[in-house]
């Protein structure tokens, strides 16, 4: 019996130590690289200063206008906010994303520049609510900008994922951190101080920011990031009605890739069925403090601490799972740990479920964060990314405005009990039905077969890790029996080849043996990047599997990347004079 309790507690010592182990290797791997490293610092300062601010507006705006004065604020906030962000996220595929957060961070700091001038000046109070409203959309595009850079940023997946979960725990320590500091502050000084340490915080953002390094992406003559998604090449603007369908259809791109890939769509939707939740946690804890705590509205606070502190071991266990591959199979936990345990409360209405409602909520918050980010930076196009997180922001702010709108019905009509058990078997039940399908998403995350060779290439060296994953996904396996023509002299040319298994010849127009070229080497960038026919004869000297990538895909990663395109250039300056 000895020997077995022993044996158990030995196990279940490796699986914490083992947990502690992936966590800490994950962590680092975020802060020993630099560029994530000051990312995670400058979105730490800003969100800190975001959450001290906002509790300074709201105490400002009560004692303008009481509770009424607050809750209008909240409301054209959130909903000029779901209006803008489609619009403002088109910043982040127009422009080089280090520069929308820098000019992000620096919007929001004149504007609350501006907020305290007006305080000081002692204006009246519209200004200052027209400045409060319009402060976020800095923040909106700077969270889109941030989201689609990361996957530059990261040298593998796995980073990636532990850098998004590093930002989920961060996120969940400011909302407490945050508000803390503003309440601290106005104990002691007035709201303008507070306004000034948040430009304070946008200023150490930029700082951050401003000393990342991104490899030079290829723009326009105009200093704009092409858009192969919404803008086609060489179009004229003829007039206004045809620049007002291209201004649409760049806006709307987001939502029509997040439409056309299911995988996507069923992620979005487990996301966005979370925040409905998370709108009703706006209204409930405080109903569960008077009816179940009997501590009155103040036993709020102490929900929200079981919750935040949850929230901190729910961001590391997400860290620790980056290594997993396992982002849909554990978002669609984390999605039913934000639902299923609210029936809790209904059969067991005490305090101690209460607090467990509270503390799976916090645990549950990262854990789908971390994974619906990561998912969507793996499956979406670079050129359209940064209007996905927006169309992906635009959902959430509706769907929380929806649950924080019906639960004081629901509340109202049916009781605590009744409600949440609602909410929790609704929500639960969008998480059951989309857990099959994450599952088989998480094996099209698996490493695609073709992607060592293409790591192996030196022109794709500096494209990000999930750049080369999409183009190795968009391989096609060519069979070629020996003595077979690949591609003949003079022919279109619309793919590049990566040879698997296997040699091939290639030859001049004569005949002539040019080179002989195997395993891992590659050919048809000539024809690509020159926009030219075929420039010799490929033929398999023995049975040969090829790789081909679509002609597309290819001039899309290695043209759009500064680096690339020059170590491309040089192969084909090298190729052509041999």
């Amino acid at each position: 019996m000895g020997e077995a309790v022993g044996l158990a507690e030995g196990r279940s010592g490796g699986v914490v130590r083992s947990f502690f182990h992936e966590a800490g290797a994950s962590l680092t791997s975020v802060f020993v690289n630099r560029n994530l490293r000051r990312m995670q610092l400058a979105f730490a300062g800003s969100l800190i200063g975001n959450w001290a601010y906002a509790t300074a507006v709201s105490v400002w705006a009560y004692g303008v206008g009481g509770a009424k004065a607050v809750g209008i604020y909240m409301a054209l906030r959130l909903a000029l906010l779901a209006i803008a962000t489609p619009f403002v996220s088109t910043f982040a595929d127009r422009y080089p994303r280090k520069w929308v957060m820098i000019y992000s961070d620096l919007y929001c700091a004149v504007l609350i520049t501006a907020a305290t001038a007006c305080l000081y000046a002692g204006t009246p109070a519209l200004p200052l609510f027209a400045l409060a409203v319009l402060t976020p959309f800095g923040s909106s595009s700077f969270r889109a900008a941030q989201g689609a850079i990361t996957p530059q940023l990261a040298n593998t997946t796995e980073e990636l994922t532990a850098s998004n979960g590093t930002a989920s725990t961060l996120e969940s320590l400011a909302i407490f951190v945050g508000p803390a500091i503003g309440a601290g502050v106005l104990a002691i000084a007035d709201v303008e101080i507070v306004f000034l340490l948040n430009v304070v915080s946008y200023l150490w953002s930029i700082l951050m920011v401003a000393g990342i390094r991104v490899a030079g992406a290829a723009t326009t003559d105009t200093g704009v990031k092409p858009d192969l998604e919404s803008t086609p090449a060489n179009t004229p603007v003829v007039d206004e009605a045809p620049h007002r369908e291209r201004f649409l259809a760049e806006t709307s791109a987001g939502f029509r890739t997040i439409w056309r890939d299911k995988d996507l769509l069923i992620t979005v939707t487990q996301g966005s069925a979370q925040t409905v939740v998370a709108g009703a946690t706006a209204v409930f804890p405080l109903v569960m403090a008077v009816e179940i705590l009997h501590t009155g509205a103040k036993g709020v606070g102490l929900l929200d601490s079981m919750s935040g502190l949850a929230a901190i071991f729910g961001g590391i266990y997400a860290i620790s799972r980056a290594a997993k591959h396992k982002l849909g199979q554990d978002l669609s936990v984390g999605v039913m740990l934000w639902s299923i345990p609210l029936i809790l409360v209904t059969i067991w209405p005490s305090p101690g479920a209460a607090f467990a409602v509270m503390a799976f909520i916090g645990f549950a918050n990262p854990l789908v964060d971390v994974n619906v980010f990561t998912v969507i930076q793996r499956l979406t196009p670079d050129a359209v990314l940064g209007r996905v997180f927006g169309a992906f922001e635009t959902c959430l702010i509706a769907t929380m405005a929806l649950g924080s709108a019906i639960t004081p019905v629901m509340l109202h009509w049916w009781g605590l009990r009744t409600t949440l058990a609602i909410l929790g078997l609704a929500i639960g039940a969008v998480a059951l039905l989309g857990f099959p399908h994450l599952r088989r998403m998480d094996r099209r995350l698996e490493a695609p077969a073709g992607l060592p060779l293409l790591q192996a290439i030196a022109m794709f060296g500096p494209l990000s890790p999930i750049t080369v994953d999409a183009l190795a996904r968009a391989l096609v396996r060519v069979e070629v029996p020996a003595g077979g023509v690949v591609v003949r002299e003079g022919d279109e040319s619309d793919r590049f080849y990566v040879i698997e298994s296997g040699t091939v010849r290639v030859t001049a127009t004569d005949g002539y043996l040019l080179r002989e070229e195997g395993p891992g080497e590659y050919f048809g960038e000539i024809g690509l990047l020159r926009d030219v026919p075929r420039t010799a004869t490929i033929t398999a000297a023995d049975d040969v599997v090829l790789l081909a990538l679509p002609r597309e895909e290819f001039l899309e990663a290695v043209t759009g990347q500064g680096e690339s395109r020059r170590l491309a250039e040089d192969v084909v300056v090298r190729r052509l004079r041999a």
